[in-house]
């Protein structure tokens, strides 16, 4: 399927995936992806046949991590914000005043949680994987009932939520 503004559309087993790319990498992946008006790369192309091929294998189980460059842009706090979280690991979660503290700014957390949302990568650059102090789960671009998901297929989603 293609969508206008995208350079490529991928079904999954949670919805319409659109992802452009540009010959550094991935610069967006999101769900439920809308019409838009750009000009579609053609220099990313082979970047977005490895992440097609990846988001499958994650999808049925058989891959933890991705190996795609990404190729995101946004300002510095959110950059930095984007690749700690490129540092939760596949099966774990961290809050939000987690990342704040990591960041050496423990009042943050809320800051840290706007970088998050604005994440224009998901499930590469993990958002999925931050959730609230008291282990609930907390907004998600994808909505609430993707972001359950991806927890429960990495085997992460919180106890406290079976």
């Amino acid at each position: 399927m293609s969508l206008p503004g995208w350079d490529l559309c991928i079904d999954s087993p949670l919805g319409l995936l659109g992802a452009t790319a540009s010959a550094e990498g991935v610069t967006r992946l999101c769900f439920d992806p809308a019409p838009r008006e750009r000009a579609v790369h053609r220099d990313g192309a082979a970047h977005l046949a490895r992440l097609e091929r990846q988001l499958g294998e994650y999808f049925a189980g058989r891959r933890r991590q991705f190996e795609v460059p990404l190729a995101a842009s946004g300002n510095p706090f959110q950059t930095r914000v984007w690749a700690l979280l490129q540092t939760i690991g596949y099966g774990q979660t961290r809050a939000y005043g987690a990342l704040a503290r990591a960041l050496d700014r423990p009042g943050a957390a809320r800051a840290v949680g706007l970088a998050n949302g604005q994440n224009p990568i998901a499930i590469l650059v993990p958002c999925h994987r931050v959730i609230g102090a008291s282990g609930a789960l907390t907004g998600y671009a994808g909505g609430l009932p993707r972001k359950r998901a991806l927890l429960e297929l990495e085997g992460a989603l919180p106890a406290s939520l079976f």
